[in-house]
């Protein structure tokens, strides 16, 4: 059976193919520079070759029309017009980027990209040339997947397509890179997609979920609602992470159906100080702690909790029986961004503790939810005013003012230039970038 290899050229570092076609060997040469993801890329053309070389259908024109060869393997009673792309297709050169970006992939998010790849994408686009692949291609395999059956026999949602598509133009990228092609996929518009949806438990809420969920689930709930753990990161606690001496605890994995994995980012990992309910959470939680089990939060058995379970028979039962809006546990986080929020404490000191990099997400999420990031009414400012000037100032005047308004004014009035200016400067509320960039 014929066997096409990739061979490198000494003098340029450049890859050749080299073949028998007809008894012949035959080189010809490519401008493709010799790395790894090179090589995997012409061995797909290769072995292309080899199929149809064995099935007696190859055409040397058609892979190589400007090679001096050609002619040599010409039918002078027909010559082909057709052209073979000598570039890989999308499905072949797909493995090569898959093989490639495995190491800096997470072991779940790895088989998500595979699933995506072999269920959509590749019956689509799989045998495609990638010099074939046109922006008509990929806006007709966009309204393809558009009327695929999403969750609740729905149609895939925005969300989920932009995803999709986000993956075929990173390959499709990367193959323009490496064969000097022009991406199809470049500018390439996203859908416009619904904000997710961040509805927080009030303060009394989250105490009543506390306080009406099962024993065994109390710990459980109280460190989600008071510290913001994803769902993957409360599952995957250990107490070799907790430091009840210290009153802190460390982020170092996740934990979910599919096993161990890392965390969602490096800057993920982090330590998570205990307020008081948070470290009499943990103190209850010990007194369930089975012998020679790892993990925080278990089973009976000492397995780690099933996220699913915990959602469908515990979760979702508890709000219903409390009469509380139905939404996915994450809203736990949710909860604990807000309240830490509302309470004034430092922006920066709350992303660290949710594991954010930048304050920005905070005051683009969650500031809504706050009154006091998002008061526009002057009211805060003249309550200040007021309650600090509204005494000594008015019996100055002479009259006692008639209303609060007058008595205000009368306050502002007495004022010297640079007291009304130092309390300007103390009363006027930052935006959410200016208290991000002062560390408030």
């Amino acid at each position: 059976m014929p066997m096409a290899k990739v061979r490198v050229r000494p003098e340029t570092r450049t890859l050749y193919l080299d073949f028998q076609y007809q008894s012949v060997r035959c080189r010809e040469q490519t401008a493709l520079a010799d790395t790894p993801g090179n090589r995997r890329a012409l061995e797909a053309v290769g072995k292309r070759i080899d199929r149809d070389i064995t099935k007696g259908r190859f055409d040397y024109r058609a892979y190589f029309p400007d090679s001096p060869r050609a002619t040599q393997f010409d039918d002078p009673a027909e010559v082909s017009d057709a052209v073979v792309s000598t570039t890989p297709t999308f499905g072949e050169f797909a493995e090569v980027w898959f093989r490639e970006s495995i190491p800096r992939w997470r072991d779940r998010y790895r088989r998500s990209i595979r699933d995506t790849l072999d269920r959509i994408v590749l019956p689509v686009l799989g045998e495609k040339p990638l010099d074939a692949v046109q922006r008509a291609d990929l806006l007709a395999f966009q309204a393809h997947i558009a009327l695929r059956a999403g969750r609740g026999r729905q149609t895939i949602s925005a969300r989920r397509i932009n995803k999709i598509m986000t993956l075929v133009k990173a390959i499709l990228n990367e193959s323009a890179d490496r064969f000097g092609l022009t991406s199809p996929a470049r500018g390439l518009k996203t859908l416009k997609q619904r904000r997710p949806d961040v509805l927080p438990f009030t303060l009394e809420e989250a105490h009543l979920l506390i306080s009406r969920v099962r024993p065994d689930y109390k710990p459980y709930l109280t460190i989600r609602l008071l510290t913001g753990l994803r769902t993957g990161e409360a599952d995957g606690l250990q107490w070799q992470d907790v430091d009840i001496k210290n009153a802190c605890f460390r982020i170092e994995r996740t934990h979910s159906r599919d096993g161990d994995g890392d965390t969602k980012t490096q800057g993920s990992k982090r330590t998570i100080p205990m307020v008081p309910q948070v470290l009499a959470a943990f103190e209850a939680q010990a007194r369930f702690r089975l012998p020679e089990c790892p993990w925080v939060f278990h089973s009976s058995q000492g397995h780690p909790i099933d996220a699913v379970n915990f959602t469908n028979r515990i979760w979702y039962p508890l709000l219903r029986h409390l009469d509380l809006k139905v939404r996915p546990p994450y809203q736990m986080r949710h909860t604990a961004a807000t309240l830490m929020l509302a309470s004034g404490e430092n922006p920066e000191w709350i992303a660290s503790v949710l594991g954010h990099s930048t304050t920005e997400m905070l005051f683009r999420v969650y500031s809504r939810y706050v009154p006091n990031l998002t008061r526009n009414d002057g009211q805060a400012f003249a309550g200040l005013v007021h309650s600090r000037l509204s005494g000594a100032e008015s019996a100055s005047a002479g009259t006692p003012p008639s209303t609060p308004v007058e008595s205000l004014l009368q306050a502002l009035q007495a004022l010297k230039p640079n007291e009304f200016a130092e309390l300007l400067a103390r009363s006027t509320p930052r935006t959410p970038a200016e208290a991000s960039s002062h560390g408030d």
